[in-house]
């Protein structure tokens, strides 16, 4: 058998379940489907705007702590580092013990650090903190996608997770909001940034409490008791079929993780230094570089609807103009979270290229995943793919370091870090590889997760161990007679059977 990569090159026939209209089943899902989808796409918002406070805050921290950009950039990297801790741990105390609670505890966990970071006097303590603030944020994508898409019908989650990933651009744009208005006029300045973001994330936390836990968790639990599964034997279960996944899926984490290194890669190395870029090596005021950053991340939202480009790069970094720059900006975040967001990635079908099914970032792992463990699997190999990608400050800040270029400031012939060269390439070379990653990959459009046995059940491992039966409608809350019910039903037929 060749090889999935080869194999995937060769044109076939494309499969297209029956589907209702989107719009049909727009209308047919309930307040609580709604309300988990804003929950999930909430908390992930907090992600970013936490997680951006740092590169929006890179010159004041630099006067703060009295360090070089590349020593402040060091908070950025241990936090994307740590984020893999929180993944595992956050992941595995979801699939194992349900949605809400888990994500509720990583909210406010993020809040409380976040405000804490508002308060740190030396380097040595932000850095602490930053790093211990890792762990929680790890745990957030993973718990935010199940959340929000695991209770949606199959024909809602594509657009539901390209919205859903845009949460993190508009994360980064009220963060910068925050950095423009709210931060000039108070004397703490890039503190108030961080205790606002802090109390966001309580927010989220707040609402993610007072709504229900996941429906298809609850069915999963109420057949685990119907059972009479105790606790601990559930948890030895649920240890047995994670060493089953992995042994069974080893090659899937791999290429994941790979994926996701690419696409991190693609986003950090784009965003976390940007603001930087912009004052040192374009010269602009702090107020000017946090308005283009928005710009940038209006794009970013728009360009999640609908396709991402490399040809915007030279817009990026070529112009010296604060209108050029802005809409250069604006045209690479519009290609970046194009790639993650809904983009319509070309399949080969009866031997002619054309657009088939959208493959978003949050979806495609969570169709992608063993669907038992579609909240620890996303989450890992996002968070390790972060991890890999945690440096892509550092080496721009390295490389600007290296490379340099004049410009004039204040009528002066100034040595400045070439920080347009050193992202421009980088930046190009990243895409390049994530087309081809992404080319060469598995798909799994349109996968019935939702249907699957959970994590603590025996056999779970197994992509066949189906939980409720396929045509039961995903459309509606209530509609879906649960697992123990069919099992009844079966018991009951097998009884009039035998009594014939």
């Amino acid at each position: 058998m060749a090889p999935y990569f080869l194999r995937n090159l060769i044109p076939r026939k494309e499969k297209r379940a029956e589907a209702r209209p989107l719009l049909a089943v727009l209308a047919e899902l309930t307040w609580v489907q709604w309300a988990l989808f804003f929950s999930g796409w909430l908390s992930w918002t907090c992600d970013g705007i936490d997680f951006f406070s740092v590169s929006l805050s890179i010159s004041r921290l630099q006067v703060q702590f009295n360090k070089s950009t590349h020593d402040i950039t060091t908070a950025i990297t241990l936090t994307l580092l740590f984020r893999t801790v929180g993944a595992i741990i956050f992941g595995i105390l979801s699939d194992r013990f349900g949605r809400k609670w888990p994500l509720v505890a990583n909210l406010v966990i993020i809040a409380v650090l976040q405000l804490g970071g508002g308060f740190v006097q030396t380097f040595k303590q932000f850095l602490a903190v930053r790093s211990l603030f890792g762990i929680g944020m790890g745990g957030v994508w993973g718990l935010a996608a199940s959340t929000a898409l695991e209770n949606l019908p199959v024909e809602a989650r594509g657009l539901a997770s390209g919205i859903l990933q845009q949460g993190y651009a508009v994360g980064y744009l009220l963060a910068a909001c925050i950095n423009l208005t709210l931060v000039p006029d108070t004397k703490t300045t890039w503190r108030s940034l961080f205790w606002a973001a802090a109390g966001i994330s309580m927010f989220a936390a707040v609402v993610r409490a007072v709504l229900p836990e996941s429906e298809v968790f609850l069915r999963a639990k109420a057949i685990r008791k119907a059972e009479g599964t105790s606790m601990s034997k559930a948890t030895k279960i649920f240890v047995q079929e994670s060493k089953a996944m992995l042994k069974r899926h080893w090659l899937l984490c791999i290429y994941a993780v790979i994926l996701m290194t690419g696409f991190n890669f693609l986003s950090h190395g784009s965003q976390d230094l940007y603001p930087t870029y912009l004052r040192e090596s374009k010269n602009f005021s702090p107020h000017n570089a946090t308005v283009a950053t928005i710009i940038g991340n209006c794009g970013a939202v728009a360009g999640g609807l609908v396709a991402g480009y490399m040809t915007f790069i030279p817009l990026w970094i070529l112009p010296t103009s604060f209108g050029a720059l802005a809409a250069g900006a604006f045209c690479i975040q519009f290609g970046v979270q194009g790639a993650w967001g809904v983009v319509r990635l070309l399949r080969f079908s009866s031997a002619i290229i054309r657009p088939q099914s959208s493959s978003q970032i949050p979806i495609q792992l969570a169709e992608m995943s063993p669907p038992a463990f579609r909240a620890t699997f996303p989450g890992v190999t996002y968070q390790l793919g972060n991890m890999v990608s945690s440096a892509a400050a550092q080496i721009e800040a390295t490389g600007g370091e290296n490379l340099r270029t004049t410009i004039i400031k204040d009528g002066t012939l100034t040595d400045v870090p070439d920080y347009a060269t050193v992202q421009g390439i980088f930046i190009g070379v990243v895409a390049a590889f994530v087309v081809f990653t992404t080319i060469i990959g598995p798909e799994n459009h349109g996968s019935h997760f939702e249907k699957h046995k959970a994590a603590f059940q025996e056999g779970a491992a197994r992509e066949d161990a189906v939980m409720i039966e396929e045509e039961d409608s995903p459309s509606k809350e209530g509609s879906r007679p649960t697992s123990l019910e069919n099992e009844k039903g079966d018991r009951n037929e097998k009884r009039s059977i035998d009594r014939v």
